[in-house]
C-alpha cells in the first residue's frame, strides 16, 4: 500500500461521540515506573502505538517481563537498579524522545555498557540536556556530538544532585526524577514550568517527594532508594491526539463532538486556554481526579469566528505539542496573531516551527518566522482551490496529522506523504477520522 494519501473534499458537517486511546506520556511513564516496582502492575488502556512497544521491548531486553493483550499490559517489576542482562546490550528508542530521554535515567547503575540509538529524527535530536545532569550522579556518556547514539556507562556509586532545568522540558525534568529514584539521599530539582505527569505518579505511589510550586517555577526534593509498590492503571485518554478533532471541528460548518474520558491536566491543556481565548467553544463536563490526574468529557461545537491572539508566552510549554493546530485557527482569525519564544519547537522530531510556517505557506497564509517566533496574518474567508503537497519531514507524526485536519477543514488539493509516521503516536487516527465522515484516499 501506498505510504501516503490524497484529500479533495473538506469534510460534511457531523455531530459524534468519540473514544480516544490511551495517553502516550503515561503509557510510556506507566511502563519505566513498573519496572522498578516490586510485584505485577496492571495497565487497561494502553497506547499500543510504536512508541510504547519500543518502550515494552527495551524493558524487555533489560530483562522485565511482560505481557500485553489488546489493550491491556502486565508487567512484573524487577525493583529498583533490579534490571538484569548477560552481556552488552542496545535498546532501540526508535522515534520517541520520551523513552529515549526518561529511559536514561533508569541506566545510571547499569553493570554493564549500554548503547542507545533511534531512528534518522531522534538522532538529530539534543541529548546532552540528558546527560550532563546525569553526569553529575556519577553515570559516563559517549556520544554522537551531544546525539544518538549514546553509551551508557552506570555508576556503582551515585550520589544525589542539585540541578536546575531551565527549557521548561518534562523529559529532562522526568529523566532526573528517575534517576533519582534510584540514588539515595535526596535530589533537588528546580525546573521551570513543564508537565507534571511524572511528579504526579510519584505522589500517588508515595514515592518521598515534595513539591514547592513557584511562579515561575517547580522546586522539587525526591529522597530517593524507597521500594515501589505496583501500580494498578487505567490510563487516560490522551489530549494532545484529542486536539486534532476538536481543531476539526472548530474549523467545520455545523458539528459538534464530545470526547470521552480525556486527561486534563492542567500542565497539558495549554491548547484548550488558547483556543478559548480565540473565541472557540469548548467546554469540560463530568470533571473527576483518578489517581492524580483530572479527567473529563470534552464537548466542542463549531465557531464561526475567531479572535487573532497575542499568545502569552506562559501557555506555551502546557501547549508545545498542540501549537501546530493553533497555528491553523490562527490562519482562519480575524487580525494578526503572535507566537514567541517558541524555540523549544524545533527540538522535536522535525523543526516544527519551521514547518508550521512551511505549511502556512503552501495554504497561501502570510506569516513571518524566524527561530523562535512566528507572526501569522488570519484570513477568515480562507479557502483553498490549489494543489499542496507534504512530505519531507522527517516522518514526523504531527505533521502528516495537522495537513491531514488542514486539508478537511479549509480545501484544496492535497497529497500527504509519510502516512506510517502515524503508528508512533496515534495509529488510529484516519480511522477515526473517516469515523467523522471524512473521505480520504490512499
Amino acid at each position: 500500500m501506498k505510504n501516503y494519501i490524497k484529500i479533495s473534499n473538506t469534510i460534511n458537517s457531523f455531530k459524534r461521540i468519540l473514544k480516544i486511546e490511551g495517553d502516550k506520556s503515561l503509557s510510556i511513564r506507566w511502563a519505566l515506573l513498573a519496572s522498578q516496582s516490586v510485584g505485577k502492575s496492571k495497565a487497561d488502556n494502553i497506547l499500543k502505538s510504536e512508541d510504547v512497544l519500543n518502550t515494552l521491548n527495551c524493558l524487555k531486553k533489560l530483562g522485565v517481563k511482560i505481557n500485553i493483550s489488546g489493550n491491556k499490559c502486565e508487567i512484573n517489576g524487577v525493583g529498583l537498579n533490579g534490571y538484569k542482562y548477560k552481556h552488552n546490550i542496545t535498546l532501540d528508542a526508535g522515534n520517541s524522545g520520551t523513552l529515549g530521554r526518561l529511559i536514561m535515567g533508569l541506566l545510571i547503575h547499569s553493570k554493564k555498557k549500554i548503547k542507545l540509538k533511534g531512528d534518522k529524527s531522534l538522532s538529530k535530536r539534543d541529548f546532552l540536556r540528558i546527560t550532563k545532569p546525569l553526569e553529575k550522579f556519577g553515570a559516563k556518556f559517549n556520544t554522537n556530538d551531544g546525539k544518538l547514539p549514546i553509551t551508557i556507562y552506570g555508576t556503582n556509586f551515585s550520589k544525589p544532585i542539585k540541578y536546575y532545568e531551565t527549557k521548561g522540558s518534562a523529559q529532562c525534568k522526568s529523566s532526573v526524577m528517575l534517576a533519582a529514584l534510584n540514588t539515595k539521599g535526596e535530589t533537588i530539582i528546580k525546573a521551570k514550568k513543564s508537565r507534571d505527569h511524572t511528579e504526579l505518579l510519584f505522589k500517588y505511589l508515595k514515592i518521598p517527594i515534595k513539591i514547592k510550586k513557584k511562579k515561575n517555577y517547580d522546586l522539587i526534593k525526591i529522597e530517593g532508594g524507597k521500594k515501589i509498590k505496583p501500580i494498578i492503571y487505567k490510563i487516560p485518554s490522551d489530549i494532545s491526539s484529542s486536539a486534532f478533532f476538536i481543531v476539526l471541528t472548530l474549523l467545520s460548518k455545523n458539528s459538534k463532538l464530545k470526547i470521552k474520558n480525556i486527561n486534563i491536566n492542567p500542565s497539558r491543556i495549554g491548547v484548550i486556554k488558547i483556543l478559548k481565548m480565540m473565541g472557540a467553544s469548548i467546554v469540560f463536563k463530568n470533571i473527576k481526579i483518578y489517581k492524580g490526574e483530572r479527567i473529563a468529557d470534552i464537548h466542542i461545537k463549531s465557531s464561526k469566528n475567531f479572535n487573532s491572539i497575542n499568545c502569552p508566552k506562559k501557555l506555551n510549554s502546557s501547549a508545545i505539542d498542540e501549537f501546530l493546530l493553533i497555528f491553523l485557527v490562527a490562519a482562519k482569525a480575524k487580525g494578526i496573531s503572535y507566537f514567541r519564544d517558541l524555540s523549544e519547537l524545533n527540538q522535536k522530531e522535525s523543526p516544527r516551527l519551521i514547518w508550521g510556517s512551511k505549511i502556512l505557506n503552501k495554504m497561501g497564509v502570510k506569516n513571518i518566522v524566524n527561530n523562535h517566533s512566528i507572526k501569522i496574518y488570519g484570513n477568515p474567508k480562507l479557502n483553498i482551490s490549489r494543489k499542496i503537497v507534504i512530505k519531507n519531514f522527517l516522518k514526523d507524526h504531527r505533521i502528516f496529522m495537522t495537513s491531514t485536519i488542514a486539508a478537511l477543514s479549509f480545501g484544496g488539493d492535497w497529497v500527504i506523504h509519510d502516512k506510517d509516521s502515524i503508528k508512533t503516536s496515534f495509529p488510529l487516527f484516519l480511522k477515526k477520522i473517516r469515523y467523522l465522515g471524512a473521505k480520504i484516499h490512499q
